[in-house]
């Protein structure tokens, strides 16, 4: 007889995979792909600009902007009024804490930015939210990641993910790249 795994989506947006031929949860994403996204290959440093010929020629050629990293999405998502490290969290932290240990991203900083939805006041949000990052942020110092390399910051219900601000998944973890 032939046994089928379960498939499907957790409130993480992740796949889940359950059933007897898969005994651990799998991460949303490898640490490849981490790298790839706070140091794409063609990440040549800032843009420059040079023009031969008189200034009136040359005023209008300026450099275009530096593009900034955007936060990503470590999808560590919470249950509602929780603080807790799902098993499909863990897995994607443990992604994320081996990108940061390996060599392209060894001297990167980041800020763990905590998140919950529109339930509840703003005092006890804030409270959340930073749990939630601090939370994060030791799973990684657990993990091998320096303490000195993150930064929690606690943003309550101030930035939901969704146009729904009581959206389950308003309930997350993002980093951002800091400025170095």
């Amino acid at each position: 007889m032939v046994s089928f795994a379960k498939l499907s989506l957790g409130i993480c947006g992740c796949l889940i995979l359950a059933g007897p031929a898969f005994a651990q949860v799998q991460p949303a994403y490898r640490a490849d792909e981490i790298e790839r996204h706070f140091l794409p290959e063609n990440n040549l440093g800032a843009p420059r600009a040079l023009c031969i010929g008189a200034e009136s020629q040359c005023s209008n050629v300026t450099p275009a902007a530096p593009k900034t990293t955007s936060g990503f999405d470590l999808l560590v998502n919470f249950e509602y009024n929780s603080d807790r490290l799902t098993p499909a969290a863990k897995a994607n932290l443990d992604e994320f804490a081996r990108a940061m240990r390996g060599a392209r991203l060894a001297r990167a900083s980041f800020t763990v930015e905590g998140h919950t939805d529109a339930k509840g006041g703003e005092k006890f949000n804030i409270d959340l939210s930073a749990r939630r990052a601090d939370v994060v942020v030791r799973y990684l110092e657990a993990h091998g990641v320096a303490a000195e390399r993150l930064e929690a910051k606690a943003f309550g219900k101030s930035r939901p993910r969704t146009n729904d601000p009581a959206d389950p998944l308003n309930r997350r973890v993002e980093a951002r790249l800091r400025a170095q």
